[in-house]
C-alpha cells in the first residue's frame, strides 16, 4: 500500500515539475489512445481516418502551431490505457488526450486527465458516465441513451407491445438495455426476457433461438460495433428471423456496412436508431463520404465521424484560445461549441460536456439494388437524458 501511495505521489510530483508545455515550443502534441489491436482493430482504424481525414482538408498548424498526434496501442485492455496515458502526460507531455473507442478505456484515463488537467476528447466511448469523471473531458460521438431512449418511445408507439432484450454484457449494454427499457415500459410496452451476452461471444446462434421462442413481437440489439454485427447477423440469417413478421430493433451497429453485406436481403425491416450513416442525405455528409472514399477507398462509419468531429472541437478550440492548451482554456472553449457535422447540425452542451445531435430512426430498405439504412424519421437537438433528469 505504501508503494502504491508513493509511486501516485511521484507521478503527480512529475507531473507538476514535467518541462513546461509543447505548445511553448509551438507544437500542440495530441495522445491519441486507441485499440489499433484486437477486436475493435476496424473501429480504431476507422477513427484513425477520421483524424486523419480532418487533418488533410484543414492542414497540419493551427493558431500557429503545429498539431502533433503520437499514437499508443492499448489492445482494449484498461490497465494498458492507463499506463499509456501516464507515460504520454509525464514523458511525452502531451497538451491533449484523445480518442478511447470503449469506455473501459475511457473510464480509467478519466482519472488522469482530472488530476494532471488535461483536456480529453472521447471519440467514441459512450457510456453516459465518462464525462462525470473529469471536468477536462468533451464527447464528440454519442451516449446510448441519447439512441435507445429515442428507440423506446418510437418502438411503443409502432405497435410493438412485448420485446426480448438482448445486449453484450458490459457497461455500454447495460445501459442500452436500461435505455431501452426505460422508455419503451414507460410508453406501455412489456419486456418480455432479458439476456447478456459475452462482449467477445462469436456465436449468437443460442441466444437468437432463446429470443426466438419468447413469443415476444420484437427483439432489441447492443452489441458493439466491430466483428459482433456481422457474427449476429449470420445467426439472424440462419435462424430465419424475419424483421418483417417480428421487428428487430437495435442501436445502428447491428446494420452497419459489414453486417448489412452479411445479411443482404434478410436485413430488410430491421430498425435502428443512429447519429450517423455515411448514407445521410446532406452536402456536408456526400462531401465527406467522396473524400473519405478517395483517401482510404472505403465508406465512413460512426468511429470515423466521431474522430473527424473530435478533431473539429480541438482546432477549433485551439483557434479560440489562441494557441493556449491548458485545460481550463480549452474545455471553456469547447462548452457550447456549434458546428455543422456529416451527421447534422451538432453542439456541445455547456452543462455536461456531451454531444447534442439529431437521433434518426432508419429502416433497412433496397435501394437501387443496394440494402441500406433509410432515414424514416428524426428527433432533433438530443440531449444526454440521463443527465437531463439528473439536472432537474
Amino acid at each position: 500500500m505504501r508503494k502504491s501511495i508513493l509511486a501516485g505521489l511521484c507521478w503527480l510530483v512529475a507531473t507538476l515539475v514535467a518541462p513546461f508545455s509543447a505548445h511553448a515550443q509551438g507544437t500542440v502534441k495530441v495522445g491519441l489512445i486507441m485499440t489499433y489491436t484486437g477486436q475493435f482493430t476496424d473501429a480504431a482504424a476507422q477513427m484513425d481516418n477520421g483524424i486523419k481525414l480532418y487533418m488533410k482538408q484543414h492542414g497540419d498548424t493551427v493558431a500557429g502551431k503545429k498539431i502533433e498526434i503520437i499514437r499508443k496501442d492499448d489492445a482494449g485492455a484498461p490497465d494498458a490505457a492507463k499506463r499509456l496515458a501516464q507515460d504520454l502526460i509525464v514523458n511525452d507531455n502531451v497538451d491533449i488526450l484523445a480518442g478511447f473507442v470503449i469506455t473501459p478505456e475511457a473510464l480509467t484515463v478519466a482519472d488522469l486527465s482530472a488530476q494532471a488537467k488535461k483536456f480529453m476528447v472521447d471519440m467514441n466511448a459512450a457510456t453516459s458516465i465518462i464525462t462525470e469523471k473529469s471536468p477536462y473531458i468533451v464527447r464528440t460521438s454519442l451516449t446510448i441513451a441519447q439512441n435507445c431512449e429515442t428507440l423506446g418511445t418510437w418502438a411503443a408507439k409502432n405497435g410493438v407491445k412485448k420485446v426480448f432484450i438482448m445486449v453484450s454484457d458490459y457497461a455500454p449494454g447495460h445501459d442500452a438495455e436500461a435505455a431501452f427499457q426505460r422508455t419503451f415500459t414507460a410508453a406501455g410496452g412489456q419486456i418480455a426476457e432479458a439476456v447478456h451476452v459475452p462482449m467477445a461471444n462469436p456465436d449468437f446462434s443460442a441466444f437468437v433461438q432463446r429470443a426466438k421462442d419468447s413469443g415476444a413481437d420484437g427483439i432489441f440489439v447492443f452489441i458493439p460495433g466491430g466483428s459482433q454485427p456481422a457474427a449476429l447477423a449470420k445467426a439472424l440469417v440462419e435462424r430465419g428471423m424475419d424483421p418483417n413478421k417480428l421487428k428487430i430493433m437495435g442501436q445502428g451497429e447491428l446494420t452497419d456496412e459489414s453486417a448489412l453485406k452479411a445479411m443482404g436481403d434478410a436485413a430488410i425491416g430491421i430498425i435502428t436508431a443512429f447519429h450517423y450513416d455515411y448514407t445521410h442525405d446532406s452536402p456536408t455528409n456526400k462531401k465527406f463520404v467522396a473524400d473519405y472514399n478517395a483517401a482510404f477507398g472505403r465508406n465512413p462509419d460512426l468511429f470515423s465521424v466521431g474522430g473527424y468531429d473530435g478533431m473539429h472541437v480541438i482546432y477549433e478550440a485551439l483557434k479560440a484560445t489562441g494557441g493556449k492548451t491548458d485545460g481550463d482554456s480549452l474545455i471553456a472553449a469547447a462548452k457550447g461549441m456549434k458546428w455543422e457535422s456529416p451527421r447534422g447540425p451538432v453542439a456541445i452542451d455547456p452543462a455536461t460536456r456531451d454531444i447534442i445531435n439529431t437521433v434518426y430512426i432508419r429502416k433497412v430498405e433496397k435501394v437501387n439494388g443496394h440494402v441500406q439504412n433509410v432515414e424514416i424519421a428524426k428527433v432533433e437537438n438530443v440531449k444526454d437524458p440521463v443527465k437531463e433528469r439528473m439536472a432537474k
